[in-house]
């Protein structure tokens, strides 16, 4: 089976950077398409980006748009969500999910998941 550990949440001012972390074990990292997801109080969990296997294929929510960039090294069975320009809106617990080859945006897609991250975004 496959594990997840994300890392790498924390408070933040408005405007400012994060880089989220999930470090993937227990599989063969380079066949698994990842995805990042969130969930704010009080709303559902939706998708956020998510990257392809070999990392050339991405895909991202149109609120996050050339502010957030997922990445991968899968040297270090780790993918990345590198998060620029953060705005209150961004609060939210961030998942990362795992699903063999395709990438997709939808949750019900991925089978493994990990334990969340909080990013707070103050204004």
């Amino acid at each position: 089976q496959v594990q997840l550990v994300e890392s790498g949440g924390g408070l933040v001012q408005a405007g400012g950077s994060l880089r989220l972390s999930c470090a993937a074990s227990g599989g063969t990292f380079s066949r698994y398409a990842m995805g990042w997801f969130r969930q704010a109080p009080g709303k559902e969990r939706e998708f956020v980006a998510a990257i392809g296997g070999s990392g050339g294929r991405t895909d991202y929510a149109d609120s996050v748009k050339g502010r957030f960039t997922i990445s991968r090294d899968n040297a270090k069975n780790t993918v990345y969500l590198q998060m620029n320009s953060l705005k209150p809106a961004d609060t939210a617990v961030y998942y990362c999910a795992a699903r063999k080859f395709v990438i997709t945006t939808l949750q019900t897609g991925y089978a493994y998941w990990g334990q969340g991250t909080q990013v707070t975004v103050s204004s």
